[in-house]
């Protein structure tokens, strides 16, 4: 007989809404990847870090003995706990674990799947290991079970409402450098089986010069039951103004696993952002990350900053909104939400 799958076995992944036992990143320390901007983006790291930690318990992944000092003296007095598991780069939301709760005991068991680095795109060494090891140590450390795919996914590739209905894009899941031989149906039932959901929204493609291939935490994101927030250009010149369009008109047409239509909350686009050799920019202000009592915003020193935190404050009443700036970690590829993993609390 074929083992339980998580949603047979009763788990499904929570909304990251839900209480947070922690929250796992990994500190930036590869200059070789991240060259002149290395000291600027771990300053911004080490503010959401702070951030964070005011909130709920941080997991650190360090990868050498000077990083972990570095990491205890500007986290000194927060609950930072230092993890020495090596890593590729810092993008915790792809290589670590997805979590699920059980719907009706205190469970929660760890989800790893297959890695090939967005789609053989960036093939780091150790990234395919962080799954895993993180995932023995929470086994050893709090007795977390733990469900192993032999398919390709990455976290930042799917968004849940908690009540069983999970976003994705076609441009990712679909791509035939991830799962070439499952097609949107074998991705729909494997997706519902490990996540635990009911229904698969699919929405077409992502923002521009994206280098996880439309990734949908930078397009759309539940902010409550029902309601899910997207961007909208405010200039015809922008990148993404068809893109960002055509993904409004679609949430507009559906419904999520009750049944009940979507409620489509507008957040502006940033527009335009360009890295240092004047690049576009996959910027997206949706890209936040929901703490226990914060929801933290990446900000790119774009004139829609502030309109950007004014839209997203309503969807959350029960937390404080900030925005921290995220230019120098995006020139990497993503922002904030890329680059944490909730570990949502037992129960």
């Amino acid at each position: 007989m074929p083992p339980l799958s998580p949603r047979r076995a009763g788990f499904s992944v929570p909304a990251e809404t839900m209480p947070h036992q922690a929250c796992w990143l990994a500190f930036p320390s590869h200059g070789d990847l991240w060259g002149e901007a290395l000291a600027a983006t771990q300053r911004e790291f080490i503010s959401l870090v702070r951030a964070i930690a005011v909130t709920e318990p941080v997991e650190l992944l360090v990868p050498n003995d000077a990083i972990a000092q570095m990491a205890a003296t500007a986290f000194a007095g927060l609950p930072v706990r230092l993890h020495h598991i090596p890593f590729g780069d810092i993008w915790m939301r792809d290589i670590a674990p997805l979590f699920a709760q059980h719907r009706s005991e205190p469970r929660v068991a760890a989800l790893t799947f297959a890695w090939n680095g967005w789609g053989h795109k960036y093939l780091l060494d150790h990234d395919d290991l962080v799954s895993e090891r993180v995932t023995n140590f929470l086994q050893e450390d709090q007795g977390f079970e733990a469900f192993r795919f032999p398919w390709v996914l990455e976290g930042g590739a799917v968004e849940v409402d908690g009540q069983g209905t999970c976003l994705t894009t076609r441009q990712c899941l679909l791509n035939p450098n991830r799962n070439p031989t499952m097609d949107e149906a074998a991705i729909a039932t494997g997706l519902m089986e490990a996540l635990g959901m009911e229904k698969i929204l699919w929405l077409d493609e992502g923002l521009a010069n994206d280098h996880t291939d439309g990734h949908i935490d930078t397009i759309a994101r539940f902010v409550a039951p029902h309601r899910v927030a997207c961007m909208t250009p405010t200039r015809s010149d922008d990148p993404n103004f068809r893109v960002l369009g055509e993904i409004q008109r679609q949430l507009e047409t559906m419904t999520d696993a009750s049944g009940t239509p979507l409620k489509v909350v507008p957040v502006p686009s940033p527009g335009t952002v360009l890295d240092s050799d004047g690049q576009i920019m996959p910027a997206s202000y949706l890209n936040f990350y929901i703490a226990n009592g914060r929801v933290i915003v990446p900000l790119y020193g774009s004139d829609q900053d502030e309109h950007a935190l004014r839209a997203i404050a309503p969807c959350f009443p029960d937390r404080q909104v900030i925005g921290l700036m995220a230019k120098h970690i995006l020139q990497g590829g993503g922002a904030f939400h890329c680059i944490t993993c909730h570990q949502p609390a037992v129960g």
